[in-house]
């Protein structure tokens, strides 16, 4: 007998003896819905000795309580290898208790619907609630709000909806259920539309409410609402249920004030590892990269067992500080760990990698990983698309249809970006056309791909004529594509109707004013750069400063316009000014076109070259040995936290010459991938 049949066999069996035990009168368990439950697996109480069930509702109450029992112990009791085996065998059950003519009754439906809700098995779903509807228990709160749970978790808002408004008598359960089905389907604005309702009737909420509510309330950013339900979570006492505690971290995080979520996750002391998981996602998701990772080596400190999230978001936090000491340090925690085969796992270390700027390691992680879905593919086809591959990216493009594998809308992101930053417009317009073929519609982001790359190459009337015939409105990311190449490009009156269109989507994007006022600069336009100006300050903008970051040794160094606050900034300046005289005998001066200021020569140029990326190369030359490769993160307003990759060539006098001019004191194809 396998060990499947054993765990059937012993919940059979107890349902028996306790059947027996009570003198033919049957054990009766006070079935609650999921979401009256704190955590899955946890025992349901059984009622009191008193209470009676509704004897019409069953055939016969010795069988009808053991099948309970059964399936109530089935679906309650897990066991992580078998989890879902167990999960589908109540479905099983029950269908041998329809087949052998002995009928459910209130308290063994709840459990059944709980296994369809789990399972995620609709149709079976809706045939027992054929059942309940036949059998006369559409009028009880307990079957009626597991209904409403299973229709939820199946994706069926509208069907759990009619089981809510079809109820009489409605409970916090009730309101409960239906209020997280819509938060779990991605629909706040329905769920505290309902909740609201729900006050209206004097009905006070529970813990469980709470969090749909505040859950809801992150997902719409709306802080000042959230913090009044966390008012309630403070008068109802409740500020140590686990399950609050997370939703309010979350909440916090999403809305940009990760210190306040740091504050409260402090005051936890916990082992959940959901928290954990909450505080290092929400530190990666708003720039917080050192802290994230700090999170993550204080939970192993603890000797806290992490799971395929934690490692997902720490990875990413990795990806986004750029440092290839922690990207490695990272790697090899992986490579020891459980989840090395991890699909996911790889897939985010293949994008690590390659955000740091080392596709070689991206790529040694895709060749390593055994069992390739599309979300490893397309992982490595971006990783070459950010870093301007585009025949590797097309030739790994071929072998993933080779390997029987389709595309998603994803990996056509990285084609074209790769396409985009390599220069291959035609082969990036066959690639776009393409999609259809594989029953693809192209997105924003594919459309804003294409009109950047007939951008970069000059052809601006095409890109506009391309946004004309767009069969989808054009948003931010397509008007801001078309801005960036007529700035390049000099074209005044194309680039003033893009930063129309732009502003009237986004009017306080600080960016997309600096982009207009650089194509003014650039043809000597200063009074439209005064009228810029004047714009941003009608509005209360201002001018973020941009800034470099740079790895050396381990440490990061942060450079900003003209910064004297690093240690060595005499030797920097120094330095950087004989490298400039270097430059120039060979022939290189640097283009003062866009400088936004009506300064003379001298003082443009020597605006442009105390640029944050020049002075963090620099000190990069003077802090390595010959021979290093400096990578070097750009975080400004336009390209925000895309990675250069530096050659070390200026040991001797010779190279310089050899330098293009958009090159200055980077590898020309490396500065062309990425800006």
């Amino acid at each position: 007998m396998d060990y499947f049949k054993i765990v059937l066999f012993f919940f059979f069996f107890t349902g028996i003896l306790i059947s027996r035990s009570t003198a033919g009168r049957p054990v009766y368990m006070n079935v609650r819905t999921e979401m009256e439950s704190k955590e899955a697996g946890k025992e349901l109480p059984a009622l009191a000795p008193d209470v009676e069930p509704e004897k019409h509702h069953h055939s016969s109450d010795k069988s009808v309580a053991g099948g309970g029992v059964i399936i109530g112990g089935l679906v309650t009791v897990t066991f992580a290898a078998v989890y879902c085996y167990i999960r589908v065998t109540p479905i099983t059950l029950y269908t041998r208790m329809q087949n052998t003519g002995v009928g459910p009754d209130c308290f063994t439906l709840p459990h059944v619907l709980k296994a369809c809700g789990g399972a995620a098995v609709f149709e079976f779903g809706r045939a027992v609630h054929g059942h309940i509807f036949r059998r006369g228990f559409e009028a009880d709160v307990f079957v009626q709000n597991g209904l409403v749970a299973a229709y939820a978790k199946c994706g069926r808002i509208r069907y759990a909806r009619v089981v809510f408004e079809k109820l009489g008598d409605r409970t916090i359960v009730s309101w409960t259920s239906i209020i997280s089905a819509y938060t779990q389907n991605g629909q706040p604005i329905e769920a505290l539309r309902i909740f609201k309702k729900m006050r209206s009737n004097d009905l006070h909420p529970d813990w469980i409410t709470l969090v749909c509510v505040i859950s809801a309330y992150a997902d719409i950013d709306d802080l000042g609402q959230g913090k009044s339900s966390h008012s309630c979570v403070i008068k109802m006492g409740l500020e140590s249920e686990p399950d609050l505690q997370i939703a309010l971290i979350t909440l916090y995080a999403k809305c940009g004030h990760v210190m306040t979520a740091k504050s409260l996750f402090d005051e936890t002391e916990t082992s959940n590892v959901i928290m954990w998981n909450t505080m290092i996602s929400g530190f990666a998701k708003n720039g917080c990269c050192i802290e994230a990772i700090r999170v993550f080596q204080r939970m192993l400190s603890k000797n806290l067992k992490p799971d395929s999230v934690t490692v997902c978001s720490t990875i990413l936090a990795c990806a986004q500080l750029g440092s290839l000491k922690e990207a490695r340090k990272m790697g090899d925690y992986i490579d020891k760990s459980e989840y090395k085969a991890d699909v996911f796992v790889s897939s985010a270390l293949i994008d690590m990698y390659a955000k740091c700027g080392i596709v070689e390691l991206a790529r040694k992680v895709f060749d390593q990983t055994k069992t390739k879905d599309i979300v490893v593919w397309s992982s490595m086809i971006v990783g070459y698309g950010l870093h301007g591959k585009a025949h590797e990216a097309i030739n790994l493009f071929s072998l993933m249809k080779q390997a029987g594998m389709g595309p998603n809308d994803v990996t056509f992101i990285g084609l074209l970006t790769a396409c985009n930053h390599a220069g291959l417009v035609e082969e990036g317009w066959r690639i776009f056309n393409s999609m259809k073929d594989y029953n693809i519609e192209p997105r924003h982001q594919h459309y804003a791909c294409v009109v950047d790359l007939l951008g970069r190459a000059g052809c601006l009337d095409r890109a506009y004529e391309f946004i004309k015939k767009m069969p989808i409105k054009p948003g931010v990311s397509i008007w801001g594509a078309l801005l960036s190449a007529c700035r390049i490009y000099r074209r005044v009156a194309l680039g003033e109707y893009s930063a129309q269109q732009l502003l009237s989507l986004d009017p306080y994007n600080t960016g997309h004013y600096v982009q207009l006022s650089n194509l003014y600069a650039s043809v000597r336009m200063w009074s439209g750069v005064a009228r810029v100006r004047v714009l941003m300050k009608e509005k209360g903008l201002t001018k973020d400063m941009g800034c470099s970051m740079i790895e050396v040794n381990g440490k990061i160094h942060v450079f900003r316009m003209g910064d004297k606050s690093h240690p060595r900034s005499n030797e920097i300046f120094k330095e950087h000014k004989r490298l400039d005289a270097r430059l120039k005998e060979a022939g290189l001066v640097a283009d003062t076109e866009s400088a936004l200021h009506d300064l003379s020569y001298e003082d443009k140029e020597e605006s442009i070259c105390n640029h944050s990326e020049r002075l963090a190369i620099v000190y990069g030359l003077l802090s390595t040995p010959f021979g290093t490769t400096l990578r070097v993160s750009l975080v400004d307003l336009k390209f925000p936290a895309k990675w250069l990759k530096v050659n070390k060539v200026f040991s001797y006098s010779k190279v310089a010459e050899k330098k293009s001019k958009a090159s200055m004191f980077a590898d020309t194809a490396a500065i062309n991938s990425f800006v």
